[in-house]
């Protein structure tokens, strides 16, 4: 178990410099289509975490499994569209990094203590994030072509991860309480090095 333990948390290690260029047009700034956009949440260590974060802490919060374990998610991907198409339009937020970067402390907290909050309040915290998240998308594209389908990527790519985090969470209900402890800190440290370097 000490060996798994050490494996895991050398491979967070070697995560953590992506965070620094999530939002930096990782791929090189080609967004144009359906699969770029489906890959581009995939590629950056905020997303990833943010959006499986979501999925965890649904399952392992919820009090039943329908439909509490879908309510966070919903409201996730839904504002997360909602802030890109803000980005696309020039609407300027300020603070977007930093907001993302909290977005990963609170939702590692959430994980780790694995508070159940109502469906209203669960939707209104984790949907400010995601327009953050979103903004950022939407300023990657503004001046691309194929938006609607990158976004359409996008949106379809943070649906799945979302699944895979409800997947995951909802396996570990009753597994060793340290697991899930322990991928919720590591999203609040990865939040940590994000707000650091945002500030």
């Amino acid at each position: 178990m000490r060996h798994t333990t050490s494996k895991t948390l050398a491979l967070l290690a070697l995560l953590l410099p992506l965070a620094a260029s999530a939002h930096t047009g990782v791929d090189g700034g080609l967004h144009h289509g359906f699969t770029t956009g489906f890959l581009h949440p995939l590629t950056g260590a905020d997303h990833l975490a943010a959006m499986v974060a979501v999925g965890l802490w649904s399952a392992l919060a919820a009090r039943r499994a329908w439909p509490d374990l879908l309510w966070a998610p919903l409201a996730f991907a839904g504002m997360l569209l909602v802030g890109a198409l803000m980005g696309l339009a020039g609407v300027q937020l300020p603070a977007v990094e930093p907001m993302i970067a909290a977005s990963l402390l609170v939702l590692g907290l959430l994980v780790v203590t694995r508070v159940h909050l109502p469906a209203a309040v669960a939707m209104a915290v984790v949907g400010v994030f995601a327009v953050f998240h979103g903004v950022a998308h939407g300023y990657e594209l503004a001046s691309e072509q194929g938006a609607a389908l990158t976004l359409a990527g996008m949106v379809s790519a943070t649906v799945l991860l979302h699944l895979a985090g409800i997947a995951l969470g909802w396996a570990l209900r009753h597994a060793n309480a340290w697991l899930p402890r322990a991928a919720g800190a590591a999203v609040v440290v990865l939040g940590a090095t994000l707000l650091a370097q945002a500030v």
